[in-house]
C-alpha cells in the first residue's frame, strides 16, 4: 500500500469514468460508502489515469472495482487494471462493463487473441469477445443461477438471486468454451444458460458480474458480493 507519514493508506480504486448523473455510479458510491470502514477507503480512478500508471502502482491498491459505465474513455486503462488484478492477485469485482472488459482482457492476454474487442466500442472488429445480446437486459431485474460449489454460490448462500441489469452486451458464446478451458469459470448464468458471472477459482477474489450488485444496495441489507469484495480487499491490505 502507499504510505503517507508512515501510515499505510489502504484504498480501493473504483476504475471508471465517474458521472454523478449515472444511477449505477451513485449506487456504487452508496454501497461502498456503507461497506468500507476506516482505515480502508475508496476513490474513483479514471480509466485515462489508469492507463498511465505502471503495474506496481495499480497493484498497490487494496482492491479494484471495475465500475459500470462503458464504453470507457480509455479502454486500455480498464484492461490494464484488470490484467494487473488477475496477474498480481489484487481482489477484483467487475460489474456490467467490468464483466465485459474482463472477457476482452482474458481473450487478449490469456487466450492470445490480440485483436479481441468489444462490439459497443469497435463494432467492426474481426474478433468480438463481447457482442450485443439477442435481447437487451437493460433496466430490468433478472434471475441468475449460481454454479454449485463456486465462490459466488458460497457468498450468496442460495442457488439463485434476482439482480438488476443495465446492459445490452455480453460474452460472445463462441468464446465461452475457450475462456473456461483456460480457467475463467462461468459461475453464474441466466435463465437461457448464458454467462452472467465470471470467477477465477484460484485467485483470492476475482469475480465479475454482468449485472450491477451495488444497484441493489439498501442501508439495512448490504449486498453479499460487495461485502465479500471489501472483506477481501481489507484482508489483502
Amino acid at each position: 500500500m502507499s504510505v503517507t507519514d508512515g501510515t499505510p493508506e489502504l484504498t480501493i480504486a473504483v476504475v471508471g469514468d465517474y458521472g454523478a448523473e449515472r444511477p449505477t455510479h451513485k449506487a456504487t458510491q452508496q454501497a461502498l460508502g456503507h461497506a468500507v470502514q476506516p482505515p480502508l477507503r475508496f476513490e474513483w480512478l479514471a480509466t485515462e489515469r489508469a492507463a498511465g500508471m505502471d503495474d506496481a502502482e495499480l497493484a498497490s491498491y487494496a482492491g479494484l472495482l471495475v465500475a459500470p459505465g462503458s464504453p470507457y474513455r480509455n479502454m486500455d486503462g480498464a484492461l490494464k487494471a484488470i490484467r494487473v488484478a488477475r496477474e498480481r492477485e489484487v481482489p477484483l469485482l467487475g460489474t456490467c462493463g467490468g464483466f465485459q472488459h474482463v472477457a476482452v482482457e482474458f481473450a487478449r492476454d490469456v487466450l492470445g487473441i490480440e485483436q479481441a474487442d468489444h462490439e459497443e466500442s469497435n463494432p467492426g472488429a474481426r474478433e468480438l469477445a463481447v457482442v450485443r445480446l439477442p435481447v437487451s437486459l437493460a433496466d430490468h431485474s433478472h434471475e441468475v443461477f449460481f454454479e454449485p460449489g463456486s465462490r459466488v454460490a458460497a457468498i450468496y448462500g442460495v442457488p439463485a438471486a434476482v439482480e438488476p441489469f443495465f446492459c445490452s452486451f455480453g460474452l460472445n458464446p463462441a468464446y465461452r468454451a475457450r475462456v473456461e478451458e483456460r480457467g475463467l469459470a462461468v459461475s453464474g448464468t441466466g435463465g437461457d444458460g448464458a454467462a452472467r458471472v465470471f470467477e477465477l477459482p484460484a485467485h483470492p477474489f476475482f469475480v465479475a458480474t454482468l449485472y450491477v450488485p451495488q444497484a441493489r444496495y439498501q442501508p439495512d441489507d448490504p449486498h453479499p458480493l460487495v461485502t465479500a469484495f471489501v472483506a477481501a480487499a481489507a484482508a489483502r491490505a
